[in-house]
């Protein structure tokens, strides 16, 4: 398990914030999607030669999924089972269990939790003032768009991550600016 403990360590040090970038209009809250789980850990996961497996194992009243990290070299880590009932025994209430299940048994696993907001729900006012400075978070953008190496995109993407202070519609611009100059570096290789 050397190969993999060591490759592990570095990966983490290379996960960024489970992004809430999805909303539940139900609660009136927003939650970090399975897809913002998945893209806050699989790059450092990757770069280090680790695999992300989730596994999928047979359940009558909803779905159990167990986290499973492999190593190129072979060696793996499974990280525990996690049952999750369905709240409807049909494919939708199926698939819904699924999603929840996968999200948490990943961050579990990874050790990474969703970006804090609570200190925000906790100090709820009637007029929402934006925090941000729009002149750095131009520049931020501007600086990702410059990046030449995955590396370097990754530390400009937390920096403009952490300048949005968590407002929406800026956390949209920067992973979208991300995700459209990480398309042109994997293009370019």
């Amino acid at each position: 398990m050397k190969n993999i403990a060591t490759a592990l360590v570095k990966a983490q040090k290379a996960f960024g914030p489970a992004l809430k970038s999805s909303t539940n209009p139900h609660f009136k809250s927003r939650y970090a999607d399975l897809a913002a789980c998945v893209e806050a850990v699989i790059q450092g996961l990757n770069d280090n030669g680790i695999a992300l497996i989730q596994k999928n194992y047979e359940c009558k009243d909803g779905v159990m999924v167990e986290t499973v990290f492999l190593h190129e070299s072979g060696e793996l880590i499974e990280c525990g089972i996690l049952h999750v009932p369905a709240a409807k025994l049909d494919p939708q209430g199926y698939g819904s269990a699924l999603t929840y299940a996968r999200r948490y048994s990943l961050m579990a696993a990874c050790g990474i939790a969703p970006e804090d907001d609570d200190g925000n729900s906790a100090s709820r006012r009637t007029e929402i003032k934006s925090e941000v400075n729009e002149h750095q978070m131009a520049d931020l953008l501007a600086v990702m768009d410059e990046v030449t190496t995955m590396a370097d995109l990754q530390k400009a993407y937390k920096t403009a991550y952490t300048a949005s202070k968590g407002e929406q519609a800026w956390v949209t611009k920067v992973i979208a600016k991300k995700d459209a100059k990480k398309a042109l570096l994997e293009g370019a290789k």
